[in-house]
């Protein structure tokens, strides 16, 4: 029997960390436990400086990205990142903005999720993104 994770992937294919940008605490770390059930690796960054900070260390397959927080904001954030050589993980904004669609056009990003959220409609999102890396690389 195939021992397959809940990602629908074999464990020796395990991708690289999801980089997830918020500062509310409660939020971050329900994510992030979200994320472990289904076999992905996480870290967490409070703000846009602890991010940019972080993406050459963890390499990040996917960017999970709060547009709304204090010291650096995500749009300052994905616009530096899209700067660095390394700047290409896909970003999926996450706001509470009613204009959520346009902001996250505003950072090229590949996808958005207007805050509250589904965390199924989250996990369906994070993998489709994930699949659609490991194809292309």
């Amino acid at each position: 029997m195939d021992n397959i994770n809940g990602a629908g992937q074999p464990p020796s294919s395990k991708p690289r960390p999801i980089l997830i940008v918020e500062d509310d605490e409660s939020i971050a770390n329900a994510i992030e436990w979200c994320l472990s059930e289904e076999g992905y690796s996480a870290v967490i960054a409070r703000d846009g400086h602890e991010a940019l900070a972080l993406v050459d260390q963890c390499n990040p397959c996917l960017i999970l990205l709060d547009m709304k927080m204090p010291g650096m904001d995500g749009w300052t954030f994905a616009a530096a990142y899209r700067q660095l050589p390394t700047g290409h993980a896909p970003i999926i904004v996450m706001t509470a903005a009613e204009d959520s669609h346009s902001r996250a056009a505003e950072v090229a990003a590949e996808d958005h999720i207007a805050k509250p959220f589904n965390i199924e409609h989250l996990l369906t999102v994070i993998r489709q993104r994930v699949l659609q890396d490991s194809r292309v690389r």
